[in-house]
């Protein structure tokens, strides 16, 4: 078996086995080692990042809002499990030689053009969406797709495979068919 594609990058097939090894690990440290009754919920950390920086400015509103009263608006595992993806993320591309500085994707910029802006805001827009999606399906795709598929939830595989529909659609809406 190639550990590398063509390219230089990872083989999918290694990549898909250190994220089931990766799964599972995760899961006995949040459900045996820090005691939590669930799985996951990294769509809570951006809330609560939110929360932090909020209360900076205005700590009377994280106060009497609803959901910080319930939610503790902290740096907690779920919040350091987001950096690690992101620090893991950097040394993937950095060992696969796949690390761009770019301000818009090539992929982009053939079909929209190169402006900053508006690459900005429609990640933002992007974002907002997914954002209100995973606090309306009460958690984050990882969460109801990789740890749904890892307990054979029927959910888990219904959501996976709506995500993973609905990302099709919405690649080949925004970039169109492949050209061969």
């Amino acid at each position: 078996m190639k550990w590398r594609t063509e390219d230089g990058g990872w083989s999918p097939y290694l990549a898909g086995a250190l994220v089931g090894v990766l799964a599972v690990a995760s899961a006995l440290a949040t459900t045996k080692v820090t005691g939590k009754a669930s799985y996951l919920g990294a769509s809570t950390t951006f809330v609560r990042a939110a929360g932090l920086l909020e209360r900076k400015v205005a700590p009377q509103h994280v106060t009497n809002n609803e959901y910080f009263a319930k939610e503790k608006v902290q740096v907690d595992w779920q919040f350091m499990l987001v950096v690690g993806i992101f620090i893991g993320a950097l040394v993937s591309s950095l060992t696969d030689g796949s690390f761009r500085l770019e301000s818009v994707p090539p992929t982009w910029a053939a079909r929209f053009g190169s402006a900053v802006w508006k690459r900005a805001l429609w990640a933002i827009i992007g974002g907002i969406v997914a954002m209100i999606g995973a606090r309306m399906a009460d958690g984050c795709p990882s969460g109801h797709g990789l740890s749904g598929l890892m307990q054979l939830s029927l959910s888990g595989f219904a959501a996976l495979a709506l995500f993973f529909g609905t990302g099709v659609l919405a690649a080949y809406f925004i970039y169109g068919r492949r050209k061969t």
